[in-house]
């Protein structure tokens, strides 16, 4: 093979791991029982006028299974978190006390559940249509070759390559959602 089609199948893998990467950071977001951490990374709050992380605006703490606390860095943060909590849309309903906010997190219904199956789903398909631009991104480089020269066996081969890269990836998504699906319907 030449030196410009293990280029091109190195990026195509590269971008293929990086919808893998995304779709294991969106599936932390999607709770499925007890309280952590990670079920506020997509929150971020208006920061003096930037939109900061929330974890870098306050000290995120887990006391018990069913509940967040969020000890803000600065006082006058308070309702901006509180704000920046109800705008994510994460089903929680944030309770400011003065001094901490409180999350309490409700235990997931049979209704809720299958939302967010729905939700990993939407995310796992999102993460293929990744798969697969890459894959197009790939065999249309590939074709480029094959017009300015490059022997059509070679191609041929590299296409070969590249779909069996996609089939691997798809099939990685198809698992990582399978083992989502079950975290999230386990009651």
């Amino acid at each position: 093979m030449t030196e410009e089609i293990e280029f091109i199948l190195d990026s195509t893998k590269e971008s293929m791991e990086g919808s893998i990467e995304h779709l294991g950071k969106a599936f932390v977001n999607i709770r499925a029982g007890k309280a952590s951490p990670a079920m506020l990374g997509s929150v971020f709050v208006d920061y003096y006028g930037s939109a900061t992380p929330l974890s870098q605006v306050s000290k995120i703490s887990i006391p018990d299974a069913r509940t967040i606390t969020l000890q803000p860095f600065e006082k006058n943060m308070l309702q901006a978190i509180e704000k920046a909590i109800m705008i994510a849309n994460l089903g929680f309903n944030p309770m400011n006390n003065g001094d901490v906010i409180i999350i309490s997190v409700p235990p997931l219904t049979e209704e809720r559940r299958r939302e967010l199956a729905k939700q990993a789903k939407a995310e796992a398909e999102d993460a293929k249509i990744g798969v697969r631009n890459a894959r197009k991104d790939a065999n249309t480089d590939i074709k480029k070759l094959e017009k300015d020269g490059t022997s059509e066996d070679v191609c041929k081969s590299a296409e070969d390559e590249v779909q069996n890269l996609t089939n691997a990836y798809i099939k990685k998504i198809d698992e990582l959602l399978a083992e989502k699906e079950i975290e999230i319907m386990k009651v």
